[in-house]
């Protein structure tokens, strides 16, 4: 496995002057060595040209890819040691499951007995087991694609293995069980592993460390906890929930917050720095407050809507120019108010967030 470090930026085009020209804008990065990370935005971010970079399928325009401290920039994927599982399979049809996953070690020479162990033991992982000696010709697609990630799994030195949305073919409840897969086998094996999606559930659930990018940016990086409670932008705000941050726009009025029209006590003294901000919330930590408390702010519900496991509630705040949409989850077994009615919210406490030209106020 290798330490991978990132410092470059790369343009597709000649002579970038504009931000608008970048496909990566500079960026300084660190995979360490064992680590499960994920590059997580939405298409055209950059994630799959980083990755692309990382495996050397890409050379920087500018800056350097470094494996261990040794300078790789000018490598091929080959002389990197790396392996890469794209989004569709990449087997030999003609040749039987066993054959494909044991094609990436026989290349390389290894011994045949150890083929046929780490063979097992790669499809043992993947639920392969009982189909090492059929063609691979005749598998759906999803089976096609487990071979494809057990290509990618099965050479034992390799420096990092690189997914690039690897589960795009593969059916919802199949995912869920790779995605437990591909957990346990980094816990096993401690792979370096870099996984490129834009689904935030397999980001999230997989990765030790989430990257977040937008616009050729990596925005923030960060655990699944700290992405979604300390989002510091409001990009991953946004991004990152289901549904996303609410954003609401206020300011400071000498000793107290004007917030969708409302006057409310000031709950910190660093807000009256502010000037102008964002108050940003999530869904989930938006509750229901009695109309005396400090800090309490009327709101309509629009729409109740009943999830499964939590009922998703929309209301409005405040009118005219000041009005604005949040969102708030309640409990299953929670008193839901009816539509039409004013209830009163906190929406001041340890979870609120704070933003200044889109970035969080520390």
């Amino acid at each position: 496995m290798a330490r991978i470090e990132l410092d470059l930026a790369h343009a597709y085009g000649p002579n970038p002057q504009r931000e608008e020209d970048f496909a990566l804008l500079p960026l300084k990065m660190t995979f360490d060595d064992g680590g499960a990370y994920a590059l997580l935005g939405p298409s055209g971010c950059g994630k799959t040209t980083l990755l692309n970079i990382v495996s050397g399928l890409v050379r920087p325009s500018q800056g350097t890819v470094r494996y261990d401290g040794r300078d790789v920039t000018g490598d091929s994927p080959q002389q990197r040691n790396i392996a890469q599982v794209f989004q569709f399979p990449v087997i030999y049809d003609t040749m039987t499951v066993a054959e494909n996953l044991a094609f990436p070690l026989r290349n390389r020479g290894v011994a045949a007995d150890r083929i046929r162990q780490r063979v097992g033991q790669v499809a043992e992982m993947l639920d392969l087991s009982g189909q090492l000696d059929q063609r691979a010709a005749g598998l759906a697609a999803d089976a096609k694609q487990k071979i494809s990630l057990g290509r990618g799994l099965v050479r034992e030195d390799v420096s990092a293995v690189l997914f690039d949305e690897p589960l795009t073919v593969i059916d919802p409840h199949l995912k869920w069980q790779l995605r437990r897969k591909l957990k346990q086998i980094h816990h096993d094996l401690k792979l370096t592993l870099i996984y490129v999606t834009h689904d935030q559930v397999e980001a999230l659930t997989f990765a030790q460390q989430v990257v977040v990018m937008s616009r050729g940016r990596a925005v923030q990086i960060g655990t699944a906890s700290e992405l979604f409670d300390r989002p510091r932008h409001t990009f991953v705000g946004n991004f990152i929930g289901s549904p996303g941050m609410n954003f609401l726009d206020a300011r400071v009025d000498g000793d107290a917050i004007v917030v969708a029209g409302h006057r409310v006590a000031a709950p910190m003294q660093l807000l009256a720095a502010l000037g102008e901000f964002k108050l940003g919330l999530r869904p989930e930590y938006v509750e229901l407050s009695d109309p005396l408390e400090p800090g309490a702010v009327p709101a309509v519900v629009l729409q109740s809507q009943d999830i499964g496991t939590y009922w998703l509630v929309t209301l409005r705040v405040g009118t005219g120019k000041a009005e604005a949409v949040l969102r708030m989850r309640l409990d299953p077994q929670a008193a839901v108010p009816r539509i039409g009615e004013t209830v009163w919210l906190a929406l001041f406490g340890e979870h609120t967030c704070y933003y200044k030209n889109e970035e969080l106020v520390a």
